[in-house]
């Protein structure tokens, strides 16, 4: 495997960096290796067919830069030289995209990825503390952020580097270990028969809950979108909204510390995303860091470790510039994942 230490990993700048999500492409050039990454308009993935036509019109056409290389980061898993996101329409064809737009070097990351280089690149005032001890300053870490989907990735320290390790960690199995589970989760929708994390904690996740508790309940269910379900329930306005958000905060409580324990993130836990970000006073109502404690017989050891949410609108971004700048901090794997000029 070769990874950034290598001497030929450096890329040329300008570098174009792009964040890809399902429903968001966040894009920046970086334009050397002291320069702040100098940032676009969020682009709306579903208003542009393909990814060349949304860096050309809102980029390479607002901008005199010609960016020669490109770092990029996807919702998906990055195999071949056709990557299909997850949850949206395009597919990245670096060598395409090379012909296209004029890049002699494209590098793609798994879009957690990203958010794992951001945990080290970011400072405290980006992040907003939800418990547990200090952080090891070395230690493993994880990142999970509902979006779109559920994305997860780890990142570990070793010879003096620092290593994401990406996957998809979002479609484990979520199951029900109360009473009132049971009664919920016989109505959430359910993929090849069975709830995994991304069926529960992300957008379309918290509609699927909070229609499962108005099904057992046989109430209403009067919201249809994420927002109005999470502004009626920091309000207090609806009683179903407010336990949907309850058990969300809850279930990602589960599931964050069962990553916890499998990267024994002594580093610390990071919660990434907008919905994390809008939900911090639901995330620090003692729900969250309960379930996610509750770990026998390791519960010692969760309550010491600490959990963050990441507050940078951009971390992503961040992550990606650092990686950008100085490859060699970081170990990433490059084999079947850079496309250069021959």
């Amino acid at each position: 495997m070769a990874y950034s230490t290598d001497h030929d990993v450096m890329l040329d700048f300008p570098i174009l960096i792009g964040d890809i999500g399902g429903t968001n492409a966040r894009f920046a050039i970086v334009v050397d290796t002291y320069a702040e990454p100098r940032e676009f308009p969020v682009v709306q993935t579903a208003d542009y067919p393909t990814i060349e036509d949304a860096i050309q019109a809102a980029i390479l056409d607002q901008t005199h830069l010609i960016p020669r290389s490109a770092v990029l980061a996807v919702a998906g898993p990055v195999d071949g030289d056709e990557i299909d996101l997850t949850n949206a329409h395009w597919v990245v064809r670096p060598r395409e995209m090379m012909a296209s737009l004029g890049f002699s070097d494209v590098v793609v990351l798994n879009d957690f990825e990203a958010q794992a280089l951001a945990v080290v690149a970011l400072g405290e005032e980006h992040l907003e503390k939800i418990g547990g001890g200090n952080a090891e300053t070395v230690g493993s870490r994880v990142v999970l952020g509902p979006g779109t989907g559920l994305g997860v990735a780890g990142l570990v320290h070793a010879r003096r580097t620092w290593i994401p390790i990406p996957g998809e960690g979002g479609h484990i199995d979520l199951g029900p270990r109360t009473a009132r589970d049971d009664e919920i989760f016989p109505h959430l929708e359910k993929i090849g028969g069975r709830v995994s994390g991304e069926q529960v904690l992300c957008g379309r996740g918290i509609v699927n809950l909070y229609h499962a508790i108005a099904k057992a309940d046989g109430k209403k269910a009067g919201f249809t979108t994420p927002a109005e379900i999470t502004t009626a329930a920091l309000a207090g306005s609806d009683a179903v909204a407010a336990e949907t958000l309850d058990l969300f905060v809850t279930y990602l409580g589960r599931i964050a510390g069962d990553l916890g324990l499998i990267f024994m993130s002594r580093g610390g836990v990071f919660l990434t995303g907008g919905i994390a970000q809008k939900i911090v006073p639901a995330l620090q109502n003692g729900l969250f860091r309960t379930a996610f404690e509750d770990k026998a017989p390791h519960n010692a050891l969760m309550a010491s470790m600490p959990v963050f949410v990441i507050t940078h609108p951009m971390a992503a971004l961040q992550g990606l510039a650092a990686y950008a700048r100085t490859p060699a901090r970081f170990g990433v794997e490059t084999v079947g994942r850079r496309w250069r000029e021959r």
